[in-house]
């Protein structure tokens, strides 16, 4: 499958340095942390970057291989990336008001016979992503957002892919195993046990560039973030999330969740729990982006347009809260996917 990546962060370190780890296991080796090793006959390892955009000056102009590993990345170095193709790092879109470099953008997606283009640029940039949807679009390719920047959430866009039969998808990934899902599971494991929520609290903490940035541009993960708890549970209104506390360097790409929560039981006694979730921060989003890029590669080949119903139990779409009674039926459209395969 050809992808192309805008934005060259620690996500896409992730994912590249990931697939190159794969690669160097036995076919009889088991793959740790892989949930569905082939999906829709893509393999992990079948996953070739063709292309790659970003406007930092210490990473446009280098090779893939190189620029992942430019400043202000931290993920960690896994070792020398097996890379089928490396390509040199495009400054893609720096102005989304510039018809040009989004056409050539396009023009390049087409000329690469890009299947799939995954958006992984700093979230606070709604205009660049907007732009990028439309080059992507443009050029008959899938789109894969997995910033909280609306793509997918935007009504002319989500016509624009059906028009151009092209599937899109976004906004905002769940990680493998983030801070929005244990929380969610939690509250949701009160709310069945029958226990009334008094109040609760989640304060991310890292020390990569995310972080950094999220400290200025929060809202839309913190929006993402509510979205995401009320795919578990009816009512969000006595939880906090605040999407960075804190930017703190010596935790690199690590991330740090601290989650209480406080209820009332039975005579009204009080319950509480405190959970501490330390993960690596851009693993924890290429786990997930590995599935979501053959979804949309899948539908893609299939010819499906706009949102694939497969991929929503992997985000924190606005369309999971719009529609609940479709929930249910995400995962069953998964494993309909997974029974092809098996078929086949």
């Amino acid at each position: 499958m050809r992808l192309a990546v805008a934005g060259v962060g620690n996500n896409i370190s992730a994912l590249v340095q990931g697939i190159g780890f794969y690669r160097q296991l036995d076919d009889e080796e088991e793959l740790p942390g892989i949930a569905h090793p082939v999906l829709g006959g893509l393999r992990v390892t079948d996953i070739d970057v063709v292309a790659a955009f970003d406007v930092s000056e210490t990473k446009a102009g280098r090779p893939l291989s190189e620029a992942i590993f430019a400043a202000p990345n931290n993920y960690p170095v896994l070792g020398a990336p097996q890379m089928t193709e490396d390509p040199e790092v495009l400054p893609g879109i720096a102005d989304p008001d510039d018809e040009q470099q989004l056409t050539s953008v396009t023009k390049i997606l087409r000329e690469l016979d890009v299947e799939v283009l995954l958006y992984s640029l700093p979230t606070g940039l709604p205009e660049v992503a907007r732009a990028y949807g439309r080059a992507a679009i443009a050029a008959g390719v899938a789109v894969v957002n997995c910033t909280p920047d609306p793509v997918a959430g935007l009504p002319d866009l989500q016509a624009e892919a059906r028009a151009q039969g092209v599937p899109l998808v976004g906004d905002d990934l769940q990680s493998h195993l983030g801070s929005s899902i244990v929380h969610g599971a939690l509250l949701a494991l009160l709310e069945e046990r029958g226990l009334t929520l008094s109040g609760s609290y989640q304060v991310n903490m890292g020390g990569n560039a995310d972080f950094a940035n999220l400290r200025k541009h929060g809202a839309n993960k913190e929006a993402s973030k509510h979205r995401a708890l009320r795919q578990k549970v009816s009512r969000t209104d006595r939880v906090t999330v605040i999407p960075s506390a804190g930017f703190v360097s010596h935790l690199g790409d690590r991330k740090v969740a601290h989650l209480s929560i406080e209820a009332r039981g039975w005579a009204d006694m009080p319950v509480k729990l405190d959970v501490t979730l330390q993960v690596q921060d851009s693993s924890n989003a290429a786990g997930v982006i590995i599935d979501l890029i053959r979804i949309a590669a899948i539908a893609r080949r299939r010819g499906e347009t706009g949102f694939p119903v497969a991929a929503t139990t992997l985000l924190k779409s606005p369309a999971l809260v719009e529609d609940p009674l479709r929930q249910g039926d995400h995962a069953l459209e998964l494993l309909a996917v997974l029974a092809a395969e098996n078929a086949d």
